[in-house]
């Protein structure tokens, strides 16, 4: 049995397909079917060391870029879309998998095309609240199209839609408790507020924060996952705004979390402050209150509006980036903290919504079809 995966090169479509990766190991394993040869088609891998570890073997791909504004290098740039496409088509052919499946991205279509020339069948995923362009183009040849918001059904043939959540990563699903304060450098008995600022960061959630911490530090201890690219200026900026505080050891920077610092943070942690991305769905998995700060300039609005369905559980509160000051995200961390009977509801409405098992339904869909193809 032969599997393709392809979508974006995000981390919101990258980590979704890993996940699946690791959840098609364990339902073949207890199907007693012999593992199936892993495959991902995408401009870049995004992460070799990861693709390596789940035995997924990488074939680049390429496409001209088509802009939205008038440029000369578009007429070059459809001769090397068509030419991309003819090389994407053949690859896909020399692979020849029983099934394909996309996590969306510009980048996914030629794949999911070729699989409808060549009748391979498609399975879909989208993430956000409001598909992406190229998969409600893909959805057109899809077999199946799975999601992980109620609202995106709107956007599908919902006789082949099914609300499956997003496939999660088994090394962050599940929050750590014991020995985090120990292994993050922690005080014992202090709240602590978890910012995840994904892997490149969010400079705006960054700055305010910075601006917040000689206040919080006074109730609060904060690990702060600043993103590589604003690490160093972040430290810098926030030596100076805490220095000769009281309390500035409970300021815990981090550039990049691997994955254990990342589900001990989960444990320990009473409060997260996030963006609007795929990272509410590990949020929600950990059973833990947020406050969703989503991007505004994002395409189609999606982290806005994933923010809002998400909130409407009663899981998170959101402040809108025009909105954000320190003043006010003070004050809604304190409004929060200090109103227990909400944490709990908001703990519960996140645990509701949280779909654990998002992975081993795909993979599961993606086996049966794939055996019917085979046979």
């Amino acid at each position: 049995m032969k599997i393709l995966f392809c979508g974006g090169g995000s981390g919101g479509h990258f980590y979704p397909l890993i996940a699946v990766a690791e959840a098609l190991r364990d339902v073949t394993r207890k199907k007693k079917i012999i593992q199936p040869q892993l495959f991902y088609l995408a401009s870049d891998p995004y992460d070799l060391a990861m693709l390596f570890d789940n035995e997924i073997e990488f074939h680049k791909i390429s496409s001209g870029k088509i802009r939205r504004y008038f440029s000369i290098r578009n007429f070059i740039d459809i001769i090397k879309t068509f030419l991309g496409f003819i090389s994407v088509l053949i690859k896909v052919y020399s692979i020849f998998p029983d099934i394909i499946f996309s996590k969306g991205g510009m980048m996914s279509l030629p794949v999911v095309i070729s699989g409808k020339i060549l009748g391979i069948p498609v399975i879909i995923h989208e993430s956000d609240s409001v598909p992406g362009k190229a998969n409600i183009y893909a959805s057109k040849f899809a077999k199946r199209i799975a999601i992980s918001y109620p609202e995106t059904a709107d956007y599908f043939d919902k006789s082949k839609t099914a609300l499956t959540g997003n496939p999660i990563r088994q090394d962050v699903i599940t929050p750590v408790k014991e020995g985090a304060t120990e292994y993050l450098g922690l005080e014992p008995n202090t709240p602590v507020l978890f910012i995840l600022g994904g892997s490149l960061g969010a400079k705006r959630i960054n700055d305010e924060l910075v601006m917040c911490l000689p206040t919080l530090l006074n109730e609060y201890q904060i690990i702060h996952q600043t993103g590589k690219l604003n690490y160093d200026d972040i430290v810098k900026t926030a030596s100076v705004v805490i220095q000769d505080h009281k309390f500035e050891k409970r300021y815990h920077p981090f550039d990049y979390m691997n994955a254990l610092a990342e589900r001990m943070s989960a444990g320990v942690a009473s409060l997260v402050i996030s963006r609007g991305g795929s990272t509410i769905f590990e949020i929600a998995a950990w059973g833990l209150p947020s406050i969703i700060i989503p991007i505004t300039e994002a395409n189609g609005d999606h982290q806005r509006k994933n923010a809002y369905n998400y909130a409407r559980t009663g899981a998170a509160l959101v402040i809108e980036e025009n909105n954000l000051t320190p003043e006010i995200l003070t004050a809604q961390i304190k409004n929060l903290m200090n109103d227990p009977e909400r944490l709990k509801k908001m703990r519960e409405a996140a645990l509701g919504f949280a779909k654990t098992d998002a992975a081993y339904k795909v993979a599961d869909e993606l086996i049966n079809i794939a055996l019917k193809h085979e046979a």
